[in-house]
């Protein structure tokens, strides 16, 4: 029987009308990428990365010989800074270009998925203007993560203009056209950048509790997404090459930000402004700005949230198996306790 005060759930849902396909596994970039160039009717790719992941791991050299081996393969642009810097997606514009592709790739974290978002938003401008404002379909990226940042789930995209403020895009149609969870290429990132990106995908799991507009079964997975990244953050650490662990932190960050059509993009919450904003002024990673700020904001909703809000936020402690406190005010602050007790454990040395 339901209680007097309880809330009759009531909301909307629609799939993304971009995305052709989430593979996941370890290996699976090996048939996933040829698949999914099919799918899309790609001919000719560019690979966007960073500097670090191209120079100090065998993943890009992986990516572009799978490539080579489809024909499709155009060139690797590299310029990729943190918090995506406009010189760097002018210069990826002129690189697409230049050799001619039709699709992006991405490999790495936020912001190779992000840089490659901002191209193709440039490039799409550019085609209106010499097409004299006809209207044409977006091109495609396929994102291939290595971290649990999320950025690959979403129509939206922030870089860092030249004066260093940060710049919002969004459209529904840069949404990645396709996805490849493959734990196997996520074995050489480093290990503070894995952790903290894993505490990225709680800050949108726990946000998109009370974020206006959410549906519930997105609630739910996102009450799961928490469950998960709890448990295999600390399996993860404890042991930096379990498959599984690893395999299973990617499946919870993409249940964190569940791909939705959305009319209108709105911020997750206040930890994720906050976030941004301290990225953008003193240059602090995402994963890390999120260690800084989601336990604070979370207790601060105790005081602050609606009612049905606050529910919400106190059920995660029925998906983490932890005894109520009694009270859901009491229940919030504990759930903010337990996300600052494992953001100690995610970033500190032992």
């Amino acid at each position: 029987m339901t209680t007097a005060n309880e809330t009759v759930p009531a909301g909307s849902y629609a799939y993304t009308n971009t995305l052709e396909g989430v593979y996941y596994g370890p290996k699976c970039v090996e048939t996933a990428l040829p698949k999914l160039l099919d799918t899309l009717g790609a001919k000719r790719a560019l690979i966007v990365t960073g500097k670090s992941l191209r120079d100090k791991t065998g993943i890009v050299e992986k990516i572009e010989n799978i490539l080579k081996k489809y024909n499709a393969f155009g060139a690797t642009f590299s310029e990729i800074g943190e918090h995506t810097p406009e010189a760097g997606i002018e210069n990826g514009v002129s690189k697409f270009r230049e050799v001619n592709a039709d699709i992006i790739v991405s490999v790495g974290g936020g912001s190779p998925v992000d840089a490659s978002k901002a191209i193709i938003f440039r490039l799409q401008q550019q085609r209106a203007q010499e097409t004299s404002g006809k209207e044409l379909e977006f091109l495609r990226q396929i994102a291939i993560p290595t971290t649990l940042s999320a950025a690959e789930y979403t129509c939206s995209a922030g870089y860092t203009n030249k004066q260093g403020d940060k710049v919002a895009i969004s459209h529904q149609q840069l949404t990645p056209a396709g996805i490849i969870l493959d734990a196997e290429l996520t074995l050489s990132t480093p290990e503070q950048l894995w952790l903290s990106t894993g505490v990225r995908a709680l800050d949108h799991a726990v946000e998109s509790l009370y974020r206006p507009g959410v549906p519930l079964p997105m609630k739910r997975l996102c009450h799961a997404a928490i469950a998960d990244l709890f448990r295999f953050l600390v399996l993860s650490k404890k042991d930096s090459e379990d498959l599984v662990a690893r395999q299973r932190l990617q499946v919870a960050s993409w249940m964190s930000l569940w791909p939705r059509r959305i009319e209108k993009h709105s911020s997750l919450g206040l930890s994720h402004t906050l976030g941004h904003k301290l990225g953008a002024t003193y240059g602090i990673p995402h994963g890390i700005t999120s260690c800084l700020t989601l336990a604070p904001v979370v207790n601060l909703q105790a005081e602050i949230a609606s009612q049905e809000d606050k529910e919400y936020l106190a059920e995660a402690l029925l998906y983490l198996r932890e005894p109520s406190t009694g009270t859901v005010d009491g229940d919030v602050k504990k759930l903010s306790y337990m996300i600052a007790r494992q953001v100690s454990f995610a970033i500190h040395s032992e």
